[in-house]
């Protein structure tokens, strides 16, 4: 009891120290007042010695690496003038702190730390998490799978013996950030819209203790893009295919959020808002001689612009048969059920009579016969 009381006395001054910085202006000088982005440092998980978590075949230090760099390639191309910078950009081992130590020291302005879970063999979707506190038992194991990187440091995480993750601490950081953690989720959310609009499930933006995060003076967020753990999560992240939307995903979701931090309006951008996922015809060469699932959500018998307002801004699909314009969203190889998965979320969406359909080699075929091919 004794516990529980002194700790809910040690909140009740965070708050009214929270409101006493909120008055009077507090930890918000002029450097969160930021309205561009100069610097961008992208952090891949895990390297060198440590693998991170893996699947059957494939691990973490990979998957996470060979995203990031296609991410911070993206950004470089579309924007010269932002200077992107690796924690790593090679398979080697950097300390946690220093990753955070990196993105302070370069003065970024954003910072992205790519991950992938680990789970059950069912347990599946994209997650986004900013600094905060942990409100379920399977948030707090991923951060302290993530944070156990420090054993692996040459003093075996002496140097964190001291550092303090309690709630209070949790919650002070947060105070003394908070225009920064505002700034987090909006970006946290935004990133996981885009996996959303690819057909990832959508495990949503959470809060956890993550070392790096809390080490981090600028908006942060760390991804799990998705479990290794699951044979078909597995086989989407270790593809080049899988590992390219990733990328594109987080991209488009990058400049959403540098356009509000601009006060840009991406309405009146028209066809220059964001770099497509992928267009239709590169992903058809990209899935040769695989089996496609997509969901159908709509059929018209005139042609509709895939970017449309009635397609609630999802990555969009076209073909034609039978004379009529068909448009459909998702892209799941060999992967009947995630199909199946977020044939249901779009349904949830407002998509009533959504619907799974089969593709090889861009031409629809029957699903049964693509359910049998797909197990093969």
């Amino acid at each position: 009891m004794e516990k529980i009381l002194t700790y809910n006395r040690n909140l009740l001054y965070l708050l009214f120290f929270a409101l006493f910085c909120s008055a009077f202006g507090f930890g918000q000088n002029s450097t969160t007042e930021q309205r561009s982005i100069k610097t961008i440092v992208i952090d891949a998980g895990h390297g060198g010695k440590d693998p991170g978590c893996h699947g059957a075949s494939a691990n973490e230090k990979t998957v996470c690496l060979n995203i990031a760099l296609k991410l911070g390639e993206s950004i470089k191309k579309k924007y010269p003038g932002i200077k992107v910078i690796y924690t790593r950009d090679k398979d080697v081992f950097v300390e946690l702190d220093e990753r955070a130590n990196i993105a302070n020291k370069s003065k970024a302005d954003l910072f992205i730390c790519i991950h992938a879970n680990a789970a059950s063999a069912t347990a599946y979707g994209a997650e986004t998490y900013v600094l905060g506190l942990h409100r379920t038992e399977s948030q707090q194991k991923v951060a302290e799978r993530e944070n156990s990187t420090i054993y692996l440091e040459e003093d075996k995480g002496e140097k964190y013996k001291d550092f303090d993750l309690s709630p209070d601490a949790i919650i002070a950081r947060q105070i003394q950030l908070k225009v920064f953690l505002d700034q987090s989720i909006s970006f946290a959310d935004k990133l996981q819209k885009e996996f959303t609009k690819l057909g990832r499930y959508n495990r949503g933006v959470k809060q956890a203790g993550f070392l790096v995060l809390y080490k981090t003076t600028m908006p942060s967020v760390l991804i799990e893009t998705g479990f290794l753990t699951n044979p078909s999560e597995e086989k989407f992240l270790s593809d080049t295919v899988g590992q390219r939307k990733m990328a594109a995903s987080m991209f488009s979701a990058f400049e959403k959020y540098k356009m509000e931090l601009e006060g840009v309006d991406s309405k009146t951008l028209g066809n220059n808002e964001s770099t497509p996922i992928i267009s239709n015809t590169v992903e058809e060469n990209l899935e040769k001689d695989k089996v496609v699932f997509r969901v159908q959500i709509e059929t018209s018998e005139t042609k509709v612009a895939t970017t449309s307002a009635k397609f609630n801004g999802l990555n969009i699909f076209e073909y034609k048969q039978d004379n009529l314009y068909k448009y459909t969203s998702g892209s799941f190889i060999h992967d009947f059920k995630a199909a199946n998965l977020y044939k249901n979320e779009l349904r949830k969406q407002g998509f009533q009579h959504a619907f799974v359909v089969a593709f090889l080699n861009g031409e629809r075929i029957n699903l049964e016969k693509a359910i049998k091919l797909a197990e093969k």
